[in-house]
């Protein structure tokens, strides 16, 4: 087995020095796993709610909740209480092709970092591939990584129907761990 199919599930990885990947393979298909990247209530129950254009130039908002993802979760760790309430983020789509590539920038300003969603089917799976870019600060990039990472196994857990580990329990085991992977950058 290549090193991509191990790391599949595993921990996203620095790939330049303002971009991390994060891959997952989940079962169903392609379409299935685009409803729950562009359909709201489904995008709320793993991520984040709000509107999205799906066309390239079009307007996306995500309304985060990241305090209820998870009912009987642990609180935001330190430092990241403001990102346990409401909190919204604008962007513009930069390429959709549906069931296969999603991406956007994440924010509005000149200096938005840029998300990419890219959708393989594989033997009655999809690999996910997600790839987040001109990350700012390596302190972005280890929270983005471990927000990412603690995302991505909600979304895992919902499309397998089971009950998903707490989403802060989760964050504040991983930060530390992707501080340690990415230190030195």
């Amino acid at each position: 087995m290549g090193k991509m199919e191990t790391e599949i599930g595993g921990f996203g990885r620095r790939v330049t020095a303002d971009t991390v990947v994060i891959e997952r393979l989940l079962p169903g298909t392609a379409a299935r796993l685009w409803r729950y990247l562009t359909e709201p209530d489904l995008r709320r129950q793993w991520l984040a709610a709000g509107a999205f254009d799906l066309v390239p130039g079009g307007a996306i908002e995500l309304v985060f909740r990241n305090n209820g993802l998870t009912p009987g979760d642990a609180p935001p760790p330190a430092g990241f209480e403001r990102f346990g309430e409401e909190s919204r983020l604008e962007g513009i789509v930069t390429e959709c092709d549906p069931p296969h590539c999603l991406a956007y920038s994440w924010g509005r300003s000149e200096t938005a970092s840029h998300v990419r969603f890219d959708l393989v089917e594989t033997g009655g799976n999809v690999r996910l591939t997600v790839t987040h870019s001109r990350l700012a600060d390596p302190g972005a990039m280890i929270n983005v990584s471990a927000g990412w990472h603690s995302h991505l196994d909600l979304l895992v857990a919902r499309i397998d129907d089971r009950e998903p580990d707490g989403f802060w329990r989760r964050f504040a085991t991983l930060e530390p761990i992707y501080r340690e992977r990415l230190s030195g950058i």
